[in-house]
């Protein structure tokens, strides 16, 4: 039952109902009266997504590593490919938080107390251009 999935996976029901829709997880067995029931295959497919999510995987590369996991036989150097491309993300975002890191350090250092109305640390986040979306 979609339940027992749930709590095998640490995973929300809408989560897994959400993962059917979108053609992650394969749609369910019905019991004959409507109930899905799920295989150690579907646990091991939801494991599988839950850990890839908990990588920072997209929701497309894991699509894409699910169907490179379909095909015993192929070259593994495209799910290589995949997660080095995921890496470099991953490296990317953390330059911009250094950055933002650092900005935000020197600013608060900045801050000699004193009334909000000359507060160097508003004056700054105020003057500061719009950093993407981290």
């Amino acid at each position: 039952m979609i339940g027992d999935l749930a709590r095998r996976t640490s995973t929300k029901v809408n989560t897994i109902r959400f993962y059917e829709e979108i053609g992650l997880m394969p749609r369910a067995a019905r019991t004959d009266g409507g109930r899905r029931t799920y295989g150690e295959s579907d646990l091991r497919r939801l494991s599988f997504i839950r850990h890839g999510r908990g990588l920072g995987f997209s929701i497309d590369e894991i699509r894409s590593l699910i169907a490179l996991s379909e095909q015993p036989d192929q070259d593994c150097s495209e799910a290589a490919a995949i997660a080095r491309r995921h890496l470099d993300g991953i490296d990317e975002r953390i330059a911009r938080l250094t950055r933002l890191r650092n900005e935000l350090s020197r600013v608060a250092k900045s801050c000699a107390g004193g009334r909000a109305a000359d507060c160097s640390v508003i004056e700054a986040i105020a003057e500061v251009e719009l950093l993407p979306a981290i």
